[in-house]
C-alpha cells in the first residue's frame, strides 16, 4: 500500500484524487492533506473520509473554523469524540510545506500557481515521488527544481505530459525526434484576434472539454496553459524547444504524440478525464485497473488535428521566448500572467490584455539569473508589481 499526500485537496485535481483514492482503498493510505481554506466543509468531510494524521490550511485564519467543520462532520454522520482519528491541523505557508514535507511515498501536488513551488522543493528534499500537478512550480522553479530532484522522482500529472511519459516508457531518448503537445483549442478556437476583443469572463469559463478552476479555464482561453506546458515538457523530457509541436485538437482524445526518428509517432488516446494521469501519478509505473472510462470502440470516432493560430493565440510562442531566455524568465512570464488573470476575473482588464501584458513584462525582464529560491521569488515578485504598474497605468476600468 502506498501512503499519499495531496495538496490542494479541495481543488479539481485534489477532489478527482480522492475519488480515485477512495475507490482503491487497498491500494492507497492517505497520510496528509492540504488545501487553502476556502472550503472548510468539503475539507472535513475529506479529513474524515481519509483519515490523515496531518493536515494544513494556507489561510491561518481558517484553522479554528476547520476544526468547528471536522467536529461538526463528524457529529452529522453521528459519531462521538474519539470514535474518529483527530489529525494534527497545521496552518500558514509553514504548515503547508510541512505537509509536503511529511514521509509518504508519494505527494501529488495540485496546489494552484506557484505557491506550490515551495511544497515541491520540500516533497523533494524529503525524497517522496512527487506526482506534479502543479506545472506552475517546476515552470518557476526550474533547474532549482530538477537539481533537487533524482531521476525519476517527478511524475508528471497533466494529461499532455502524463501522455508523454507513457508514450516515452521504454523508449530511449535518442530515438525520439519530436513531442506533440495537443491542445483543445479552448472556447474562443477558430476565431480571429478581432474577434477576441469584447470576450466576457463568463464565456472565457466555459471550457468545451474540461472542468476547471477559474485561473486555468482562463489560462486554457487565452493559451497561456499550453504555453506553460511548452515549458514544462522540456524541462521534463529535456527536449529543445524547436522539437516541441502544439497542435489543435478539439475532441481531447489524444493527449499528446511523440514521434520518433524512423518516422513512427506513438500516440497516447483516452477519454477526457483527469482520474487517469492522477491514477498513474500516484501509482507509477503501476496502472489502477478501472481509474477511467474507456472509448466505445464499436462506435466511429472523429478526430481533428490542426496547427495554432500564432496570431489570435501568441501566448505559446511567447512562452518559447521565455523558457529559451532561461533563468527566471519563465517565473516572470508566470507571474506577470498570475496577475493578469486575476485583473481579468474582477473585470478589471480585458482579455487581449493578459498576453499583451505579460508580452510587456516578459520583454523588459532583464536579469536572468537563477541561483537559489530567493532568486526566482525576487524575479515573481518583481514581476507581479510590473504587471499592476502597466495594469494601472492603461486605466482599463471594471468591464464585464
Amino acid at each position: 500500500m502506498r501512503t499519499v499526500v495531496v495538496l490542494g485537496s479541495t481543488g479539481s485535481i485534489g477532489t478527482q484524487a480522492a475519488d480515485v483514492i477512495t475507490r482503491n482503498p487497498g491500494q492507497f493510505s492517505v497520510v496528509g492533506l492540504a488545501a487553502g481554506g476556502g472550503r472548510v466543509e468539503r475539507f472535513a468531510r475529506q479529513i474524515l473520509d481519509l483519515t490523515p494524521a496531518v493536515v494544513a490550511v494556507a489561510a491561518e485564519a481558517a484553522a479554528g473554523p476547520l476544526a468547528d467543520a471536522v467536529a461538526a462532520e463528524a457529529a452529522r454522520r453521528g459519531l462521538r469524540p474519539g470514535q474518529w482519528n483527530t489529525p494534527k491541523i497545521l496552518s500558514g505557508a509553514a504548515g503547508v510545506e510541512e505537509v509536503a514535507a511529511h514521509p509518504a511515498d508519494v505527494v501529488l501536488n495540485g496546489v494552484t500557481g506557484a505557491l506550490g513551488l515551495t511544497s515541491t522543493l520540500a516533497a523533494l528534499r524529503a525524497g517522496s515521488t512527487l506526482a506534479l500537478a502543479n506545472k506552475e512550480s517546476l515552470i518557476v522553479g526550474g533547474e532549482l527544481v530538477k537539481r533537487e530532484a533524482r531521476p525519476g522522482q517527478i511524475v508528471p500529472v497533466d494529461s499532455e505530459h502524463s501522455a508523454l511519459a507513457q508514450a516515452l516508457r521504454g523508449e530511449r531518448r535518442a530515438d525520439v525526434r519530436r513531442l506533440v503537445l495537443t491542445a483543445t483549442g479552448g472556447p474562443f478556437r477558430g476565431r480571429t484576434r478581432d474577434q477576441l476583443a469584447e470576450v466576457t469572463v463568463a464565456e472565457a469559463l466555459a471550457h468545451p472539454t474540461w472542468s476547471m478552476g477559474p485561473v486555468i479555464s482562463v489560462n486554457s482561453a487565452t493559451l497561456v496553459n499550453k504555453g506553460l506546458e511548452v515549458i514544462e515538457a522540456h524541462l521534463l523530457f529535456d527536449v529543445d524547444y524547436d522539437d516541441i509541436t502544439v497542435m489543435v485538437h478539439p475532441q481531447s482524445a489524444i493527449h499528446s504524440m511523440v514521434e520518433f526518428t524512423d518516422g513512427a509517432t506513438m500516440a497516447q488516446v483516452s477519454p477526457p478525464d483527469m482520474r487517469l494521469p492522477i491514477a498513474l501519478g500516484l501509482s507509477w509505473p503501476e496502472r489502477v485497473p478501472g481509474a477511467a472510462r474507456t472509448f466505445d470502440w464499436t462506435a466511429a470516432q472523429t478526430w481533428e488535428l490542426s496547427p495554432l493560430d500564432d496570431e489570435a493565440f501568441p501566448a505559446v510562442s511567447l512562452a518559447r521566448r521565455a523558457g529559451r531566455a532561461g533563468g527566471s524568465a519563465p517565473a516572470v512570464y508566470n507571474a506577470a500572467n498570475e496577475v493578469c488573470v486575476d485583473e481579468f476575473l474582477a473585470g478589471r482588464l480585458p482579455f487581449l490584455a493578459i498576453v499583451d501584458t505579460v508580452a510587456e513584462v516578459v520583454a523588459e525582464e532583464r536579469d536572468s539569473s537563477v541561483s537559489a529560491l530567493e532568486d526566482v521569488l525576487a524575479a515573481d515578485a518583481w514581476a507581479r508589481a510590473r504587471a499592476r504598474e502597466i495594469i494601472a497605468r492603461e486605466q482599463y476600468g471594471r468591464r464585464g
